[in-house]
């Protein structure tokens, strides 16, 4: 309670203490995020034809969610510290709802690419309100045991939320349609806005009077539309077309701006000194490019529901084992780093995950064969994320002196969101690309014998391309683990 001031009461009144009906709000305002706006992975396909969009737009709408929440979750960390977390939460929620119903009434035609990329950013802000204060209030309202128990279960509504989106999402718009999720969506975040309703405001004493980095912020957030841009849209229009090298442009002056602007900030928007921790920079690497390993799910869900005529429940529910795995084997991540340390559970994770790719590469199998593959590598996934997600947050985190907690939580979390984004939207872009011209990559058909159908071979051809470069992102994470992350138990 030394670095929190609660803003309603008397300084002698009895401290608040979390309770349950505050912690499972805050759930259902990280659900909103994690279970319903991640569920286009999977429902992307059916978005796409009942909106009438080209597959690049609706690629864009699928990452722009958690691009915003990246850009946006320091700026709206450091926001809750300043003015309150409480008053931050509940913005998000607002927000969330907004979104959510923008999308849910989102209209065939002309503006339905305007309504849908608006609503989704607008959840991804949500989500950069929602993630960092509602993980604040958990430190400051909750102590020892009672705190581990409210971060794990904050964990399950984040982690599980995500393992279970593509079921989910299959499930409602089969039964429902698509729309009915962010309805839902709407609809939980309502729940969870009345269920916080009461908390004492908590903040940072004295945080209001840090100037914040405007210059920092606007730059990185041009920096990272106008690269979102390049790589979702380059192929589309051609990689010399004016508007791509203008992207491409902006993108680099913006990156210079950046750079020099936080050089020169008093309390800059990112503290590259974090960096001088060569622990830190590594776990964050490799959080990054693992999170970005996310392009897998999108790219292996719309394989079966584009090449094996699968509809998004039935793709869906290959996932299944995905959600059990990430909910049963969080714990496990925990103990292992206990025995073993950061380094050794990290890699473990790589590879398993690096395993479960490998296992959906396998395109030219018949489908019955391939979904077989699929669950287990869904399996796989579920368990190789489970053991890194726990041991990679201590060893970066736990290295860092009190002071830069904070900011490198912050930094910590943008990777993993941003990793995510870059992950689908790269992942997306290959598969989309390939797809539709498959001529550079014939050459697999003479490498590797496809069986069944003939007519779907550039989907399936696509699709290793897209799954190989998914894989890369996983022996980067592992280079990043090794040159940095010390053996041992003690980092």
């Amino acid at each position: 309670m030394s670095t929190s001031v609660i803003s309603a009461g008397r300084s002698d009144a009895v401290p608040f203490k979390g309770n349950d009906k505050l912690l499972f709000g805050m759930i259902m305002g990280v659900i909103a995020f994690w279970l319903f706006a991640q569920t286009t992975l999977n429902i992307a396909p059916d978005m796409q034809k009942d909106l009438g969009m080209e597959a690049n737009v609706m690629n864009i709408a699928v990452a722009i969610t958690s691009l915003f929440s990246g850009m946006f979750i320091v700026v709206m960390g450091g926001l809750a510290d300043r003015i309150g977390r409480v008053r931050i939460m509940n913005l998000g929620f607002v927000l969330s709802i907004v979104g959510a119903l923008m999308i849910a009434l989102t209209p065939t035609g002309s503006l339905s690419t305007s309504f849908l990329m608006v609503g989704r950013a607008i959840q991804g802000l949500s989500a950069a309100c929602i993630m960092p204060a509602s993980l604040a209030i958990v430190k400051t309202y909750w102590d020892g045991a009672d705190r581990q128990r409210a971060i794990s279960m904050w964990s399950i509504g984040s982690w599980g939320g995500s393992g279970l989106c593509a079921l989910f999402g299959g499930l409602m718009t089969q039964n429902f349609g698509w729309r009915s999720i962010f309805f839902a969506c709407a609809a939980v975040s309502v729940i969870g806005m009345l269920m916080i309703r009461g908390t004492p405001e908590s903040k940072v004493e004295g945080g209001g009077s840090a100037k914040l980095d405007l210059s920092g912020i606007l730059s990185f957030m041009v920096g990272m539309v106008g690269l979102q841009i390049v790589i979702t849209q380059g192929n589309k229009l051609g990689w010399t077309s004016p508007l791509i090298l203008v992207a491409a442009v902006v993108t680099v002056v913006a990156a210079v701006l950046f750079f020099m602007a936080e050089g020169k900030a008093g309390k800059p928007f990112i503290d590259f000194k974090l960096f001088d921790n060569k622990i830190f920079t590594g776990a964050t690497i490799s959080n990054f490019m693992l999170n970005g390993v996310a392009g897998m799910l999108i790219v292996s869900l719309q394989l079966v529901q584009l090449g094996g005529n699968m509809n998004a429940q039935q793709a869906g529910m290959l996932t299944l084992g995905y959600a059990i795995a990430i909910i049963a084997f969080i714990r496990v991540g925990e103990k292992l780093l206990q025995r073993f340390g950061s380094r050794k559970p990290m890699m473990w994770g790589c590879l398993i995950t690096g395993l479960s790719i490998i296992l959906l590469m396998p395109s030219n199998l018949m489908l019955a064969d391939y979904k077989i593959l699929a669950i287990v590598a869904y399996i796989l996934f579920g368990v190789g994320l489970a053991f890194y997600a726990t041991p990679s947050t201590d060893a970066a985190l736990s290295n860092l002196p009190a002071a830069q907690a904070g900011s490198g939580a912050g930094i910590y979390k943008m990777a993993s969101s941003l990793g995510g984004a870059f992950g689908v939207a790269i992942s997306a872009a290959i598969f989309t690309a390939l797809r539709a011209d498959s001529s550079s990559i014939n050459w697999l058909e003479g490498v590797i014998t496809f069986v069944g159908r003939q007519d779907n071979l550039a989907v399936r051809e696509a699709a290793i391309i897209a799954l190989g470069f998914n894989l890369l992102m996983v022996v980067f994470a592992m280079v990043s683990i090794m040159l940095t992350i010390p053996k041992g138990k003690k980092a």
